[in-house]
Protein backbone atom coordinates (compact mmCIF):
# COMPACT_ATOMS: atom_id res chain seq x y z
CA UNK A 1 0.00 0.00 0.00
CA UNK A 2 1.25 3.45 -0.96
CA UNK A 3 -0.15 6.98 -0.68
CA UNK A 4 -0.24 9.52 -3.49
CA UNK A 5 2.42 12.25 -3.40
CA UNK A 6 0.00 15.19 -3.07
CA UNK A 7 1.86 17.50 -5.46
CA UNK A 8 1.25 21.25 -5.15
CA UNK A 9 -2.17 22.59 -5.99
CA UNK A 10 -1.93 24.99 -8.93
CA UNK A 11 0.57 22.76 -10.76
CA UNK A 12 0.16 23.10 -14.53
CA UNK A 13 -1.30 20.14 -16.42
CA UNK A 14 1.64 18.02 -17.61
CA UNK A 15 1.72 17.26 -21.33
CA UNK A 16 0.76 13.80 -22.60
CA UNK A 17 0.03 12.09 -25.91
CA UNK A 18 -1.09 8.49 -25.39
CA UNK A 19 -3.08 5.86 -27.27
CA UNK A 20 -6.50 4.73 -26.05
CA UNK A 21 -6.48 0.94 -25.77
CA UNK A 22 -10.15 0.67 -26.80
CA UNK A 23 -10.39 2.99 -29.83
CA UNK A 24 -6.73 3.11 -30.91
CA UNK A 25 -7.02 6.91 -31.04
CA UNK A 26 -4.25 9.13 -29.64
CA UNK A 27 -5.36 11.58 -26.97
CA UNK A 28 -3.25 14.61 -26.08
CA UNK A 29 -3.37 16.99 -23.16
CA UNK A 30 -3.95 19.84 -25.61
CA UNK A 31 -7.25 18.21 -26.61
CA UNK A 32 -8.54 19.46 -23.26
CA UNK A 33 -7.39 23.08 -23.38
CA UNK A 34 -10.00 25.29 -21.72
CA UNK A 35 -11.84 22.31 -20.21
CA UNK A 36 -11.75 20.81 -16.73
CA UNK A 37 -9.95 17.45 -16.86
CA UNK A 38 -9.61 14.50 -14.52
CA UNK A 39 -6.52 12.35 -15.07
CA UNK A 40 -6.59 9.09 -13.11
CA UNK A 41 -3.81 6.54 -12.98
CA UNK A 42 -5.21 3.02 -12.64
CA UNK A 43 -4.39 -0.53 -13.65
CA UNK A 44 -6.36 -3.74 -14.06
CA UNK A 45 -5.08 -5.90 -11.22
CA UNK A 46 -4.79 -3.63 -8.17
CA UNK A 47 -7.45 -4.48 -5.55
CA UNK A 48 -7.85 -0.77 -4.76
CA UNK A 49 -8.73 -0.07 -8.40
CA UNK A 50 -10.97 -3.14 -8.68
CA UNK A 51 -12.78 -1.91 -5.54
CA UNK A 52 -13.68 1.46 -7.12
CA UNK A 53 -13.91 0.51 -10.82
CA UNK A 54 -17.71 0.28 -11.04
CA UNK A 55 -18.14 3.52 -9.08
CA UNK A 56 -15.50 5.18 -11.28
CA UNK A 57 -17.48 4.17 -14.38
CA UNK A 58 -20.63 5.69 -12.83
CA UNK A 59 -18.67 8.82 -11.87
CA UNK A 60 -17.50 9.06 -15.49
CA UNK A 61 -21.04 8.85 -16.84
CA UNK A 62 -22.33 11.42 -14.35
CA UNK A 63 -19.57 13.98 -14.71
CA UNK A 64 -18.81 13.75 -18.43
CA UNK A 65 -22.48 14.63 -18.95
CA UNK A 66 -21.82 17.77 -16.89
CA UNK A 67 -18.76 18.84 -18.89
CA UNK A 68 -15.83 17.17 -17.10
CA UNK A 69 -13.32 15.48 -19.40
CA UNK A 70 -11.77 12.27 -18.04
CA UNK A 71 -8.87 10.07 -19.05
CA UNK A 72 -7.56 6.99 -17.24
CA UNK A 73 -3.93 5.96 -17.70
CA UNK A 74 -2.10 2.73 -16.94
CA UNK A 75 1.67 3.02 -16.60
CA UNK A 76 2.54 -0.36 -15.11
CA UNK A 77 5.41 -2.43 -16.47
CA UNK A 78 3.66 -5.09 -18.57
CA UNK A 79 6.78 -7.28 -18.72
CA UNK A 80 6.30 -8.11 -15.04
CA UNK A 81 2.52 -7.45 -14.90
CA UNK A 82 1.15 -8.73 -18.22
CA UNK A 83 -2.42 -8.50 -16.90
CA UNK A 84 -2.02 -4.73 -17.24
CA UNK A 85 -1.16 -4.85 -20.97
CA UNK A 86 -3.09 -2.92 -23.63
CA UNK A 87 -5.35 -5.82 -24.70
CA UNK A 88 -6.27 -6.54 -21.10
CA UNK A 89 -6.81 -2.81 -20.48
CA UNK A 90 -9.29 -2.63 -23.36
CA UNK A 91 -11.15 -5.68 -22.04
CA UNK A 92 -11.24 -4.21 -18.50
CA UNK A 93 -12.54 -0.86 -19.80
CA UNK A 94 -15.31 -2.56 -21.78
CA UNK A 95 -16.20 -4.91 -18.91
CA UNK A 96 -16.49 -2.01 -16.47
CA UNK A 97 -18.32 0.24 -18.94
CA UNK A 98 -15.77 3.06 -19.02
CA UNK A 99 -16.99 5.81 -21.34
CA UNK A 100 -13.69 7.68 -21.08
CA UNK A 101 -10.37 6.77 -22.75
CA UNK A 102 -8.10 4.25 -21.01
CA UNK A 103 -4.63 5.23 -22.19
CA UNK A 104 -1.43 3.19 -22.16
CA UNK A 105 1.75 4.88 -20.89
CA UNK A 106 4.31 2.38 -22.21
CA UNK A 107 7.35 4.59 -21.53
CA UNK A 108 6.11 5.59 -18.05
CA UNK A 109 7.08 9.19 -18.87
CA UNK A 110 3.56 10.43 -18.28
CA UNK A 111 3.38 8.86 -14.81
CA UNK A 112 6.72 10.45 -14.00
CA UNK A 113 5.55 13.86 -15.27
CA UNK A 114 2.50 13.71 -12.99
CA UNK A 115 4.54 12.28 -10.11
CA UNK A 116 1.94 9.51 -9.94
CA UNK A 117 2.76 7.03 -7.21
CA UNK A 118 -0.12 4.62 -6.80
CA UNK A 119 -3.19 3.15 -8.41
CA UNK A 120 -5.60 4.79 -8.22
CA UNK A 121 -4.07 8.28 -8.25
CA UNK A 122 -6.36 11.21 -9.12
CA UNK A 123 -5.43 14.61 -10.61
CA UNK A 124 -8.28 17.08 -11.25
CA UNK A 125 -7.43 20.18 -13.28
CA UNK A 126 -9.61 23.26 -13.69
CA UNK A 127 -10.42 24.77 -17.08
CA UNK A 128 -7.23 26.85 -16.89
CA UNK A 129 -5.17 23.65 -16.65
CA UNK A 130 -4.22 24.15 -12.99
CA UNK A 131 -4.33 21.31 -10.46
CA UNK A 132 -7.35 21.84 -8.21
CA UNK A 133 -7.57 18.44 -6.51
CA UNK A 134 -5.32 15.49 -5.90
CA UNK A 135 -6.37 12.86 -3.48
CA UNK A 136 -8.66 9.98 -2.78
CA UNK A 137 -11.78 8.86 -4.60
CA UNK A 138 -13.43 8.41 -1.21
CA UNK A 139 -12.59 6.91 2.18
CA UNK A 140 -13.62 3.35 1.26
CA UNK A 141 -10.99 0.66 0.83
CA UNK A 142 -11.11 -2.96 -0.35
CA UNK A 143 -13.20 -4.90 2.19
CA UNK A 144 -14.04 -1.62 3.96
CA UNK A 145 -17.04 0.35 2.77
CA UNK A 146 -18.76 0.92 -0.53
CA UNK A 147 -17.06 3.10 -3.14
CA UNK A 148 -19.09 6.25 -3.79
CA UNK A 149 -16.50 8.73 -5.01
CA UNK A 150 -17.69 11.25 -2.40
CA UNK A 151 -14.38 13.15 -2.13
CA UNK A 152 -13.82 13.34 -5.89
CA UNK A 153 -17.47 14.24 -6.52
CA UNK A 154 -17.24 17.18 -4.10
CA UNK A 155 -14.06 18.37 -5.80
CA UNK A 156 -15.52 17.97 -9.30
CA UNK A 157 -18.70 19.82 -8.26
CA UNK A 158 -16.56 22.75 -7.07
CA UNK A 159 -14.40 22.82 -10.23
CA UNK A 160 -17.45 22.66 -12.51
CA UNK A 161 -18.98 25.56 -10.57
CA UNK A 162 -15.77 27.59 -10.99
CA UNK A 163 -14.79 27.29 -7.33
CA UNK A 164 -11.74 25.83 -5.64
CA UNK A 165 -12.31 22.47 -3.93
CA UNK A 166 -11.85 22.22 -0.18
CA UNK A 167 -8.23 22.83 0.81
CA UNK A 168 -8.13 19.72 3.01
CA UNK A 169 -7.57 16.80 0.66
CA UNK A 170 -6.74 13.26 1.71
CA UNK A 171 -4.14 11.31 -0.29
CA UNK A 172 -5.22 8.41 -2.43
CA UNK A 173 -4.11 4.98 -1.26
CA UNK A 174 -3.38 2.01 -3.47
CA UNK A 175 -0.83 -0.28 -5.06
CA UNK A 176 2.44 1.26 -6.17
CA UNK A 177 2.92 1.90 -9.86
CA UNK A 178 5.01 -0.99 -11.17
CA UNK A 179 8.08 0.74 -12.57
CA UNK A 180 10.29 -0.83 -15.22
CA UNK A 181 13.80 -1.84 -14.18
CA UNK A 182 15.99 1.23 -14.31
CA UNK A 183 13.07 3.71 -14.26
CA UNK A 184 12.86 5.79 -11.14
CA UNK A 185 9.82 7.83 -10.24
CA UNK A 186 10.38 11.55 -9.84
Amino acid sequence: MLESRMIALGTTLPVFALVDTVSGKTFQSTDYDGKPLLVVFICNHCPYVVHIADALATFGDDYQARGLSIVAISSNDVATYPQDGPEQMAAFAMQKGFTFPYLYDETQQTARAYQAACTPDFFLFDKAGRLAYRGQFDSSRPNKGTATGADLRAAADAVLAGRAPAAEQMPSVGCSIKWKAGVTPT
